[in-house]
């Protein structure tokens, strides 16, 4: 399995409309639908700081996900660009090959 790791800082008061297009039935997770190598994103809120959320999508190897977003470079970029007016910043957090041990 390959996972994808980010987190978001989201502009005040854009918090629900973040939720929604970021969230495991949101426009990112119906984008990545389409191929049958992803497995779902989770969304998770900061407790202490609840303008802050980690988002992982999980794919089931790095190779499929690279291989998307090749093929959706487009797509994809429009939806980042559209996530961008939500967001004060974001940062890619990591991409770990969670089937290879950390020896």
């Amino acid at each position: 399995m390959f996972l994808v790791l980010w987190e978001f800082e989201v502009k005040p008061g854009y918090e629900a409309r973040y939720e929604s297009v970021y969230g495991p039935r949101g426009a990112w997770a119906r984008l990545f639908e389409q191929d049958s190598a992803y497995l779902g994103t989770h969304l998770f809120r900061d407790t202490n700081r609840p303008r802050i959320y980690l988002t992982l999508d999980q794919w089931s190897s790095r190779g499929a996900y690279e291989e998307f977003r090749q093929r959706h470079a487009a797509e994809y970029s429009s939806l980042d660009a559209q996530g961008e007016m939500l967001t004060q910043n974001e940062r890619h957090l990591a991409s770990v090959d969670a089937d290879s041990s950390a020896g």
